[in-house]
């Protein structure tokens, strides 16, 4: 993983939050907020919180009387976040590295994550420090993107911007948000961080957006893909943007786009 892999930053936390949530990243949040609920948490932790997508749909499962705190690596995505949530008084946002949280041991009984797993350096780490600070009977709930041929405007739109890049292809996509779907793998790093009981499981969704040029303005310039675009020639961001829209045109038409989306869904309890 590149350190610009963990940017978000500039404008990138905005559309982020604009587009690539409602396009692919709310269905899944109400997923886990589904599982969340299911076990009456008090004190619940999120990292990797990013602009608050999973904490909206937790939050509003969950009754009143709870400890709510999301946490973040990025201080800009967690601004939008709490700008989202501001009148919820259950919600503390707090900057944070998942793999040395800030809390004591055995503090929460659930632990949520929402494609953020794939960005820890070390996830075997990241994954004890969550054994740690879950109550014995707590529960960890995450997921993590599935392969990138089973994501299709993702993939479409690494496919084209290989082809305006032909010599060096931004490889973001595939790295890092889809970089991490190995079931046993995942399942040795929880094993190795002390979780004993783990359940996997393939969730398949279907992602929609208003039109290719939503869908291409999301996915170059609301993520980390937008740095390595700019890397390459910083005056070709609306190309590549334009490239890629046409890329989805060709193939969904001009109207309302949708796709599959894939994601590997993970429960673990020590």
């Amino acid at each position: 993983m590149s350190d610009t892999d963990k940017v978000f930053a500039g404008s990138i936390p905005k559309i982020y939050d604009e587009y690539l949530v409602p396009m692919i990243f709310s269905v899944y949040a109400e997923d886990i907020a589904r599982r969340i609920a299911a076990r009456s948490p008090s004190v619940l932790l999120e990292i990797a919180a990013g602009t608050g997508a999973v904490t909206r749909a937790v939050a509003a499962a969950l009754p009143r009387g709870i400890r709510y705190v999301a946490t973040d690596l990025n201080e800009p995505m967690l601004a939008v976040a709490a700008q989202r949530q501001k009148d919820d008084d259950r919600i503390s946002w707090r900057q944070a590295d998942a793999s040395a949280l800030p809390f004591g041991d055995t503090e929460f009984d659930a632990v949520c994550c929402q494609f953020g797993a794939m960005f820890f350096p070390d996830r075997t780490r990241a994954y004890a420090e969550v054994k740690r600070v879950l109550k014995p009977d707590g529960t960890f709930v995450f997921n993590v993107w599935d392969r990138i041929e089973d994501n299709v405007l993702t993939h479409e739109a690494t496919v084209a911007l290989g082809k305006l890049f032909p010599d060096d292809p931004p490889r973001f996509m595939v790295r890092t948000p889809h970089g991490y779907h190995d079931r046993d793998v995942i399942r040795a790093d929880l094993e190795r961080a002390g979780f004993r009981e783990i359940s996997i499981e393939t969730r398949a969704e279907t992602s929609r957006a208003a039109s290719p040029e939503y869908v291409a303005l999301a996915l170059c310039q609301g993520t980390p893909l937008r740095g390595e675009i700019e890397a390459r020639d910083a005056s070709t961001l609306q190309a590549a943007t334009d490239i890629v829209a046409e890329a989805i045109r060709t193939r969904h038409g001009a109207g309302p786009v949708e796709g599959k989306i894939q994601a590997v869904v993970i429960e673990a309890r020590p």
